[in-house]
């Protein structure tokens, strides 16, 4: 993923310096091979966030419909899949690796990892919460938030530049949420959300919107100016290691709040059965374990903004699955959030297109250069 420094440059919109060690005014531009692998990374990534964001959320609805009430439990699969990626890991540790980038001491970059585990699990025990309170299609469109909560994050801690076109698909994304939060009327469904929570579900939707865009900006800080390295050894070693320790603090909550006593009875009650009940919360960690290298990846690959526009694309389309399969009330407010959201997203997509054709230009004119080097060298020898 570092092999394209200029272009995560040139996309991201960040300073800093090249994988060289050259700053982004000196650094060569990428070759036409190393652009095609860049973006063959980053698209492997976004069908991970994607298709893995989706299936989990969906899952975990299914989960709640069919009998299941356990908060912890439900926090629990969206980190206890990291054995996952051991292999990856044990993988990427194989391949040899650059001695250009020394690594931090260990004891620093546990209490990192360490730090980040506990947020994922706060994070994680708060979605938990509001997908039990509020309807699948209404949960996808507030969950929109969070990009705009990124925006301040990566302003700050990330050093973030920002365009008028990315500004512009804050501010739609962000009414997106807001209609879908002043409609109270517009939480209609099958599902079986507890009455009177909307309040609730809203603020805590929001509240874990922020904290995930806040985990993102720490984590992009982390591959910056911590590690000074985004292989994908990196990716894999921050996502297991921060996702065992949510895992830690996940299952400690369901021993000491005492759901656990209650898990016999929750899958003997379990409308669909037993084994139903067994791959709801097995395939939902493997879902959430996918969703989770993919952000990673694009966290260390582009920005952790970039990132939260990538997660945005598939919270429009959520609201049709839920109408589909879970009865969701599709009323005006919630298809002009729609529309709006998907309006905000081509707008920050056609910023990283100008991005992506300024950074082609940049190279026509290095390889016109280089040529016009070479005809001048042969004529004068």
């Amino acid at each position: 993923m570092g092999d394209a420094a200029e272009i995560r440059l040139q996309i991201a919109g960040t300073g800093g310096v090249a994988d060289n060690g050259t700053s982004p005014a000196t650094a060569a531009p990428p070759t036409m091979s190393e652009r095609v692998r860049w973006w063959a990374v980053v698209l492997v990534n976004i069908v991970f966030l994607l298709g893995g964001q989706s299936v989990a959320s969906f899952l975990g609805r299914i989960y709640y419909d069919q009998g299941g009430r356990s908060l912890w439990m439900a926090t629990v699969v969206q980190s206890c899949g990291t054995p996952l990626a051991v292999p990856l890991l044990l993988y990427f540790r194989r391949r040899p690796r650059s001695t250009a980038v020394t690594r931090p001491p260990l004891l620093k970059i546990s209490a990192i990892y360490a730090g980040l585990g506990v947020l994922l699990a706060a994070d994680n025990l708060m979605y938990s919460y509001a997908l039990l309170y509020l309807p699948l299609s209404t949960y996808s469109l507030i969950c929109a938030t969070q990009l705009s909560f990124n925006a301040v994050f990566s302003y700050f801690l990330n050093k973030e530049k920002f365009t008028a076109l990315i500004l512009n698909s804050v501010v739609l994304l962000t009414f997106s949420a807001a209609l879908v939060g002043v409609s109270h009327g517009s939480d209609g469904t099958n599902s079986s959300v507890p009455e009177g929570k909307f309040p609730l579900g809203f603020a805590l939707t929001l509240s874990a919107s922020a904290l995930f865009s806040l985990i993102l900006s720490l984590m992009q800080l982390t591959f910056d100016k911590v590690l000074k390295s985004d292989t994908l050894y990196d990716v894999m070693e921050m996502q297991f290691w921060s996702n065992t320790a949510a895992a830690v603090v996940s299952v400690a909550g369901l021993f000491i709040s005492g759901e656990w006593s209650s898990l016999d009875g929750e899958m003997d009650g379990y409308k669909k059965g037993k084994v139903a009940y067994g791959m709801t919360l097995a395939w939902t960690a493997i879902s959430w374990q996918l969703a989770t290298v993919g952000m990673m990846g694009l966290v260390a690959a582009v920005s952790s903004l970039f990132t939260n526009v990538i997660s945005t694309v598939g919270l429009p389309l959520s609201p049709i699955v839920a109408v589909i399969f879970f009865g969701d009330r599709m009323d005006g407010v919630k298809v002009l959030a729609m529309l709006i959201g998907v309006w905000g997203f081509l707008s920050y997509i056609y910023q990283h297109y100008l991005d992506d054709a300024k950074v082609k230009k940049i190279l026509a004119e290095r390889l016109a250069d280089d040529d016009e080097h070479q005809t001048v060298k042969l004529n004068t020898e």
